[in-house]
């Protein structure tokens, strides 16, 4: 009887082993794929297990839709240059060659899109040793969704393009309206790189009919704007070129216009990467006006601090005029110290008035003193930093109470234990020398806000006196150039003044006479200037030479000739032709 028992006990634990291994299945490894001990790291091993598969698949779909949320750029797995080189060249020849991109379309999509360019080498063999030729081989087969490319190119992340992908759709010439709209925004000027945002924040610009969006462009222009303000604008505000000219905006250009400051002055403060309320724009500077801030010192007032009116559309202004009316002083009064006192509106001077503000509050003095104590030293109060009453207190040893009343009779003891603001810690070559006072005021003359972070780092960026700056500028505005617009080159390529006079002539006489480029070509590509004469005089040669034997576009981007490595030209501009190789050849040897 015990022996039949302990048979049950065995029968039935065969029988649980059987089922387990019906359960769970292990796969098996293959001798030849087995790697030695120390590449146990690019092993991979799959374990089966069906029991608990849908928790898996729970825990994935949660995990996918959690990463959905996130910076795709952020999982990009390291990608060697070797093999970013050879994948963006497949991708270019792709786009190029067989799905008919212009030069410039495949090149700027192929370069700007590493997110992409990382899932597609995902997709080919590790071992492949050849990664041009395993994603051309790919690419063959395997038609890419052309939108996700493009759209990073425009400089969005996978992550915000999402929602904007097609669902029936794979090729940008399925959408032709897009398409077209997005090269006239290139035509236009428009970095490919900004025009990202313009899609995100207003994609009804991209379904207007051929031909209407550049003609909002102009009419933007038509207001007496020039053609890089327009571009500055429209890039940091893209809902202007949705419907009619934006009522608002025109009334702040007429405002402008009627100013010394004219109305590319705002060309030379707007941030592509800010917003801005023309509204509230438009209502400070009438404000101004109406408290009889008027024509030669509004235009002042504007020229030496543009972030008035500018950074955060007045808010600033509003909320320190809000404070110093709440504490008693009249509209007229207030206008007085602006006028009085215009570096009050600087950013310290601001902040300094502020802690007065909270200073004299805490310690319960009455309006009637503290209005006092602003009409009579307002430029004390905006050039020193004052401490916490606290501090006061000890420092003077006396009760909050009696520092009130030792304030209200002696108010020039409120300066007595102030920390005055440190001065900028810059150090300028020679500050009384006549070459540092003519380099600023050249600087001055550009727009730069006196002693701002700005000048002084333009200060150490420009190399020579300021009467040399100012001739080199000065040859750009000869050569056809508005003066507003040199000032924009300047400020996005500071090293193109460092160049001598003839340096400058010599370049743009190569754009403009050998190539025939219009001089405006340098608002697009203004580090064009900034590249040695024998690579442009190579380079220039040779696309001449295939032009005139009809092998090369007749008008392709000065930046796409200069910028690509020496192996690239070769490759599509010197063996697109038969004799390419003699004649590139000969022009390196007759360089000298």
């Amino acid at each position: 009887m015990l022996l039949c028992r302990e048979q049950r006990r065995v029968h039935k634990l065969l029988n649980m082993i059987s089922n387990l291994n019906n359960c769970i299945a292990f796969s098996s490894i293959p001798r030849q794929n087995q790697v030695q001990r120390s590449d146990l790291s690019r092993v991979s091993f799959t374990f089966r297990s069906f029991q608990i598969e849908s928790c898996l698949r729970k825990d994935k779909s949660e995990l996918q839709q959690h990463s959905s949320h996130l910076p795709t750029r952020f999982f990009v797995n390291h990608v060697s240059r070797v093999s970013r080189n050879q994948a963006q060249e497949a991708l270019f020849d792709y786009l190029h060659y067989t799905r008919s991109f212009t030069f410039t379309d495949a090149e700027h999509i192929s370069k700007n899109s590493p997110c992409f360019m990382s899932t597609l080498l995902s997709k080919i063999d590790d071992n492949h040793k050849d990664v041009s030729r395993g994603l051309t081989k790919f690419l063959r087969y395997n038609p890419i969704n052309e939108f996700e490319p493009f759209f990073e190119s425009l400089g969005l992340c996978p992550y915000e393009f999402e929602t904007f992908l097609p669902q029936k759709l794979m090729f940008l010439s399925d959408d032709g309206i897009m398409f077209e709209n997005f090269h006239a925004l290139c035509n236009y000027g428009i970095p490919r790189g900004k025009i990202g945002r313009m899609y995100k924040e207003a994609r009804e610009i991209f379904r207007y009919e051929s031909g209407l969006l550049a003609m909002k462009l102009r009419d933007y222009e038509n207001l007496g704007l020039s053609k890089a303000t327009v571009i500055k604008l429209v890039t940091s505000c893209p809902l202007l070129l949705v419907g009619g000219i934006d009522a608002e905006f025109a009334s702040v250009v007429d405002k402008l216009k009627g100013l010394q400051v004219g109305c590319d002055w705002l060309g030379r403060y707007l941030s592509d990467r800010k917003t801005y309320s023309w509204r509230r724009i438009l209502k400070t500077i009438e404000f101004l006006d109406k408290v009889g801030c008027k024509d030669e010192n509004l235009s002042r007032l504007l020229k030496t601090y543009p972030a008035l009116v500018i950074e955060g559309s007045g808010k600033k202004f509003y909320v320190l005029f809000g404070r110093l009316f709440k504490v008693g002083l009249q509209v007229n009064e207030i206008y007085r110290l602006f006028i009085d006192n215009p570096e009050m509106l600087s950013d310290k001077c601001v902040k300094n008035i502020q802690k007065t503000l909270d200073f004299l509050i805490a310690i319960r003095m009455e309006t009637q003193f503290i209005t006092k104590i602003l009409l009579s030293h307002m430029e004390l109060i905006g050039s020193c930093s004052l401490p916490a009453p606290r501090t006061a207190c000890l420092s003077l040893n006396v009760r909050q109470d009696e520092l009130c009343q030792l304030l209200e009779k002696e108010p020039l003891r409120l300066f007595s234990f102030v920390s005055t603001t440190k001065k900028r810690k810059s150090k300028p070559l020679s500050e009384d020398s006549r070459k540092y006072l003519e380099k600023t005021a050249f600087l001055l003359r550009l727009g730069y806000v006196e002693n701002s972070d700005e000048m002084v780092k333009a200060l150490k960026q420009f190399r020579g006196r300021g009467d040399q700056l100012q001739e080199r500028f000065d040859c750009l505005v000869k050569a056809g150039l508005n003066h507003n617009v040199v000032t924009e080159i300047i400020r996005h390529a500071p090293m193109i003044l460092n160049l001598s006079k003839d340096v400058i002539e010599k370049k743009i006489h190569s754009l403009t006479e050998l190539l025939g480029y219009p001089i405006e070509s340098l608002v697009r590509f203004p580090a064009y200037l900034c590249y040695d004469m024998q690579r442009i005089h190579h380079r220039f040669s040779m696309y001449l030479w295939l032009r005139e034997r009809d092998a090369a576009k007749p008008m392709l981007s000065p930046s796409t000739i200069l910028t690509c490595g020496d192996a690239r030209f070769v490759k599509y501009f010197v063996n697109v032709h038969p004799e390419g190789p003699a004649i590139w050849e000969s022009i390196n040897q007759s360089s000298t």
